[in-house]
């Protein structure tokens, strides 16, 4: 019998290969397949992987006592499913994620929501080394109802097909340095004065911090190989620098990335000693995955308060603006704290800037 690729003729114009970076043209929308609906299961492996304990996500019954319609689905959790949507499109053949920047939750998630993603390239700037180049896009996350839960913007080093082929592109956008407080969404239905602190596992309310004040989140957690590829495959994001050890041998490093978002999600569980009544992420203002991250390293995390912010025509809630840091087998304990900055510290592998939501102090 005889079979149809039995002709020994090669056939791979059916698979894609993902972008290079000459494949992206500014101005362009790129509409991403596979809508992908939140299950409870998501939600319960995503706290298995990160231990994560903030209440909303944790407790359906302390969630509705507030007015949401249910436990919502952790806000990072959203950010990495959009996220993965985006990268067979944008990042499948990226050296490195490189930074994020006005990113909004601009509603709720919930069990059973399904997320599409498009994105719009808004920059292109080739290296001057020219076997890269950083590719600038606008990413939003859409519910079945057409409504926008998520918008951000960020950059990405992919590789150039042909390095010997200069494209002159030179196009780097714009970009704010913190998201506008008028911008935020805290929901009109939720009332944070029935929150109950008890419950939360903290005391602390908005009123307890001030800006300057620096919280070392003392505990630390180890990533395991399977645990970093199982997160990743979780949010469907399939780029070669996570999985693929052939490809790596060849690399810089000779060892398979951790997805930046896993350093991320793994700083927020940890920041829950300190700022366990952070329960909400309003914006994220900009972040740098500042060093590699590896299997195996153990990751510690530290906040610095940067800005109070009242938020209009709440009095309920407020927002604190936080400078969420990350460091590998190193506790902030040891690290001082003049060097508690990206490229102050070999050492520092995460920064990030973003606002949370904390009830205030009722009366």
């Amino acid at each position: 019998m005889t079979g149809q690729g039995d002709s020994g003729t090669a056939r791979g114009d059916k698979t894609d290969p993902g972008r290079f970076f000459e494949d992206f043209a500014l101005g362009e929308t790129i509409r991403h397949a596979t809508p992908r609906t939140v299950s409870e299961g998501d939600c319960s492996l995503y706290t298995a992987l990160y231990g994560g304990r903030h209440v909303l996500e944790s407790s359906a019954v302390f969630a509705r006592a507030l007015g949401f319609a249910g436990r919502p689905v952790d806000d990072l959790l959203v950010f990495h499913i959009v996220f993965g949507k985006t990268v067979p499109d944008i990042s499948l053949n990226a050296v490195a994620n490189l930074g994020y920047a006005r990113c909004r939750f601009l509603a709720p998630v919930y069990p059973g929501d399904t997320l599409s993603a498009t994105s719009k390239v808004i920059g292109l700037k080739e290296n001057s080394n020219g076997r890269t180049g950083v590719v600038y896009v606008n990413s939003t996350g859409v519910n079945q109802r057409g409504e926008t839960v998520l918008d951000y913007v960020r950059w990405v080093m992919v590789r150039k097909r042909d390095p010997e082929t200069p494209t002159g592109a030179d196009t780097v956008p714009e970009m704010e340095t913190s998201v506008d407080t008028a911008a935020f969404r805290p929901g009109g239905d939720i009332d944070y004065a029935a929150y109950d602190p008890v419950l939360a596992g903290s005391p602390h309310f908005w009123e307890d911090y001030e800006p300057g004040e620096r919280i070392d989140h003392v505990d630390g957690m180890t990533i395991e190989e399977a645990e970093h590829m199982m997160a990743t495959r979780l949010y469907q994001n399939t780029a070669k620098v996570h999985f693929d050890q052939h490809a790596a041998d060849k690399g810089r490093f000779g060892r398979r990335l951790i997805y930046g978002g896993h350093i991320i999600s793994l700083a927020r569980s940890l920041s829950f000693n300190g700022l366990a009544n952070a329960c909400r992420i309003l914006a994220i203002n900009g972040g740098t995955h500042a060093n590699p991250t590896f299997a195996g390293d153990t990751v510690y995390a530290a906040s610095v308060v940067l800005e109070k912010a009242e938020i209009a025509g709440r009095g309920d809630a407020g927002a604190l603006r936080l400078r969420l840091l990350a460091a590998k087998n190193r506790p902030f304990s040891d690290i001082p704290p003049e060097e508690w900055r990206a490229g102050g510290n070999a050492d520092i592998v995460l920064d990030l800037d973003y606002w949370a939501l904390l009830p205030r102090r009722a009366g």
